[in-house]
């Protein structure tokens, strides 16, 4: 009986994790720009990020939280940290953000050590 309450509370805790990732997912800014095509005769061999470094079609990389991937229509990227602005947080709870990992997690505003749920 004991190995039965085991397992569900392993199936909920898989389901509560899949749930905070779809949350960080849809609060995730994103950004798209568009290829442009200066010279039909010489079409570019990838895209160039902000800092101006080429990168070729089908790579991903991440830089400074954001998570981007060329194409050959343009260059996608995500921030893998989510927008407390755009979250509705309880109350008593904030975003704490690790830039070093890119991970945040949702925290006790009167312990910063104790993560909060969402039930």
């Amino acid at each position: 009986m004991h190995t039965v309450f085991y397992l569900l509370f392993q199936a909920s805790l898989h389901v509560l994790v899949c749930l905070l990732g779809m949350v960080v997912l849809c609060h995730s800014q994103c950004f798209f720009q568009e290829l442009v095509l200066k010279d039909l005769n010489n079409p570019p061999k990838g895209c160039v990020d902000k800092d101006g470094k080429q990168h070729e079609f089908g790579t991903e990389w991440v830089r400074d939280c954001m998570a981007c991937y060329c194409m050959k229509e343009g260059l996608s990227c995500c921030n893998k940290i989510p927008d407390a602005n755009m979250m509705d947080l309880p109350l008593d709870c904030e975003l704490l953000v690790n830039r070093e990992t890119c991970s945040a997690k949702l925290v006790l505003k009167s312990d910063k050590t104790k993560e909060c749920s969402l039930v």
